[in-house]
């Protein structure tokens, strides 16, 4: 309850008070008569209240009890011996008296290494066993002899406690252990010095220690690696070698917080561990922990230091020293550079994988930097060069926020995220040797497109096209992945990829892998994304222009006739001329049906925005009416006559280049439907005479003709209004004649 919770807030305040009061008093050997006795007396009431409260406590002796000890470890790093030798004098009379008070509650699953699969009351949870085994195993190297002392004879009472619990578990099988206390170190201290005895005693609790404990200890044993110490810097780097180095320790479980906590630690206190020893046993700890869980490590590290301080750097020199590590950080460091997901936007780096994108590539500019990388980092070359451009894509797209997080350390460096994502290409690309292809992307002006949403397309294209210079066994895996990469849809570089890979369509070497683009085509025809399947379509053009895959492209025919149906003219005005290249590969009876399947689709196109689109879908529609024989040319018929006033009107489009192309599209639909009129008045351009000889040829298709007419009068294009107008006709008066070719009644107004 919440009265409970201020009660023992406020009752370890008044502890810490009492514990101050008393431990700050003057040293034992400066008091004298009645002062001694009464300083005796002060401890011994001090100790038995401390274990009143546990009592007290009831069921929640254990809880209580760790409170206490969570108030009395601080005091046990004070410099000043007396106040440390009392705080360790408490813990062993608390130690002590634990294993003689039997109704304290402890759940089974205490002092084992392996966690038992149970739900664990957190009443009874010994969650401190970690942090006071390794406090007191330190204090056991202190330079006070009577610290020492205390430590040691805590620990001894806390192994009886831990091995008296686990009796009460006959599965455990510690028969005789209790007895081998009788002959512990604890009783012959002299024997050993300080840092082999702790070293001692440490050992004989691993293997009552979980992971959380083990963990607890790291964290502790690498803060107490900074000089100067009151503790053993050896004894520090000894637990930290030990328990990393163990196999029962996996801190790497799902939203385990135990990998990050150490490699923070490791970075925060790094900048003050002095002695070769601990810095050689942080250098161990990160090897290890690197081998065991390098997407943690990595991941870890990249949120300490976005910016890859010094600090940072020096770290990851240290994982970088041995060759096989130096392959598992390059690839995760290159998995978090390609997670630029938006769909988180959190502005902590723990929770943004942007920021994290980030900051994977400043450090891979920073590794870049070091020569001695190199062999490494051309193991993985064309999947680094790629994810290294669309995180200069990714980076003309952040928020000013982003950039602002990422960067506020490092302003005064004048390289914004951008700037060095392209430096790490330029040095990427020198450092395989491509020093001529870094040259001649400058010429171009490719770096500095690419630093600029407006050119960044372009700037690609020039990267693109310098890399298709390089030898085929690159160029074919560069190909390979972006194939692949683009197997599966993702927002925030689909585009890049796209782009350096139709650019690639132009290797003429590349045979084999060009197949593995037409696989991919189908999906970003349909894409949403603005631009994909005008890009797609230009691609697959590029295919049909070479001999070698023209035929293949066929495959795609119905992806590309849907694009005939969609809003977007520039997807329409590639299609089109695809189209027409796919039509004349094709063979059989497969020419004229597919010439009757675009026939009713080409017909909405003709009053296209687009001039472009006008003119290559009428004269693809007159191609087509050539192509369809047999029994489609019936059907065929039906769409010929339909076209015939769309076709009769733009020969008054205000581009010249489709009034030409409806003027000879009239012509074949006249021979088409062997109408020589027909022929002989398009073949002269004679407009009013076709309208009228339109509707002398076929009266009952004045109502068709009236419908599609009407869609004219909103025509963007004022003479195509005036000659709908002309060819519908003016509502005539009473008694007066129709006009020439009007589809208004004879008799009667309107």
């Amino acid at each position: 309850s919440r009265a409970r919770l201020l009660l023992q807030e406020k009752k370890s305040s008044l502890l810490h008070v009492c514990f101050c009061s008393v431990f700050y008093l003057p040293p034992q050997e400066d008091t004298q008569g009645p002062e001694a006795s009464l300083y005796s007396k002060t401890l011994a009431t001090m100790d038995s209240m401390l274990q009143t409260l546990v009592r007290s406590a009831g069921t929640l002796g254990i809880l209580e009890l760790q409170n206490i000890l969570q108030l009395l470890l601080p005091f046990t790093n004070f410099q000043l011996a007396a106040v440390q030798e009392r705080a360790l004098a408490r813990i062993a009379s608390l130690a002590n008296f634990i294993t003689t008070y039997p109704l304290l509650q402890v759940c089974p699953c205490f002092a084992q290494a392996t966690v038992l699969r149970h739900q664990c009351c957190r009443t009874h949870q010994f969650t401190m066993l970690g942090r006071l085994v390794g406090h007191l195993s330190l204090c056991c190297t202190c330079k006070d002899k009577g610290s020492r002392n205390e430590a040691a004879e805590a620990l001894h009472h806390l192994h009886t406690f831990i091995l008296q619990q686990r009796s009460r578990w006959p599965w455990l099988h510690d028969t005789g252990q209790l007895q081998l206390q009788e002959g512990w170190q604890t009783r012959q201290p002299w024997q050993l010095s300080p840092t082999s005895y702790a070293s001692k005693i440490f050992l004989m609790f691993m293997k009552y220690l979980q992971p959380s404990d083990q963990a607890d200890i790291i964290l502790m044993a690498i803060k107490s690696l900074r000089a100067p110490n009151a503790y053993s810097i050896s004894m520090a780097a000894y637990m930290v070698d030990v328990l990393v180095a163990d196999p029962a320790f996996q801190p790497g479980q799902a939203s385990s917080p135990w990998v990050p906590n150490i490699v923070w630690a490791i970075y925060r206190n790094l900048p003050s561990v002095k002695a070769v020893v601990a810095l050689n046993s942080l250098d161990r700890a990160l090897l290890v922990l690197l081998g065991k869980h390098p997407r943690e490590v990595v991941s870890s590290l990249l949120q300490c230091s976005p910016t890859c301080t010094r600090v940072a750097m020096a770290m990851w020199k240290v994982m970088l020293s041995e060759p096989q590590a130096v392959e598992k950080v390059l690839r995760e460091l290159l998995s978090m550079l390609m997670n630029q997901s938006l769909r988180k936007t959190s502005t902590s780096t723990k929770d943004n994988p942007r920021i994290l994108s980030l900051a994977a590539a400043r450090t891979i500019r920073e590794i870049l930097l070091q020569p001695t990388f190199l062999r490494e980092v051309e193991v993985i070359f064309p999947q680094l060069f790629l994810a290294l451009l669309f995180q200069v894509s990714f980076t003309t797209e952040l928020t000013l926020q982003e950039v602002h997080i990422f960067w506020r350390k490092y302003q005064q460096d004048l390289l914004t995220p951008i700037r060095s994502a392209v430096q790490s290409m330029r040095l990427l690309l020198g450092g395989m040797g491509f020093e001529s292809q870094v040259l001649a992307i400058e010429a171009q002006g490719g770096w500095d497109a690419l630093l600029s949403t407006q050119t960044h397309l372009m700037g690609v294209r020039v990267v693109a096209r310098e890399m298709m210079k390089t030898p085929r066994p690159l160029r074919s895996t560069i190909f390979c992945h972006l194939a692949e990469l683009l197997s599966v849809e993702d927002p925030t570089w689909e585009m890049i990829a796209m782009v350096f890979l139709i650019e690639m369509l132009g290797c003429t070497d590349l045979n084999e892998e060009l197949d593995r683009a037409l696989e991919i085509f189908p999906i970003y025809l349909q894409s949403q994304c603005l631009g994909m399947p005008s890009l797609v379509l230009r691609g697959i053009l590029r295919l049909i222009e070479m001999p070698d895959t023209a035929r293949k492209t066929l495959v795609l025919l119905p992806y590309v006739m849907e694009q005939l149906q969609g809003a977007d003219s520039d997807a329409s005005a590639v299609a089109l001329p695809v189209l027409s290249n796919m039509l004349r590969l094709l063979e059989g009876r497969m020419p004229s049906l597919t010439a009757l399947a675009l026939a009713d689709k080409l017909q909405p196109l003709f009053n296209d925005d687009s001039e472009t689109v006008r003119e290559l879908s009428i004269r693809l529609f007159q191609n087509a009416m050539g192509l369809v024989v047999g029994a489609e040319k019936k059907k065929m018929k039906k769409e010929v006559w339909d076209s015939l006033l769309p076709l009769l009107f733009h020969l008054h489009d205000q581009d010249k280049r489709v009034a030409k192309a409806s003027q000879e599209a009239l012509c074949s639909a006249g021979r088409f439907l062997k109408w020589r009129q027909l022929v002989q008045l398009a073949e002269t351009a004679q407009a009013w005479r076709i309208s009228e000889c339109l509707l002398a040829r076929n009266r009952s298709r004045a109502k068709d003709y009236l419908h599609q007419s009407q869609s004219y009068l909103q025509s963007p294009q004022e003479p195509l209004r005036r000659e709908a107008v002309r060819f519908i006709g003016e509502p005539r008066a009473p008694g007066s004649l129709p006009l020439p070719g009007s589809l208004w009644p004879s008799t009667g107004p309107v």
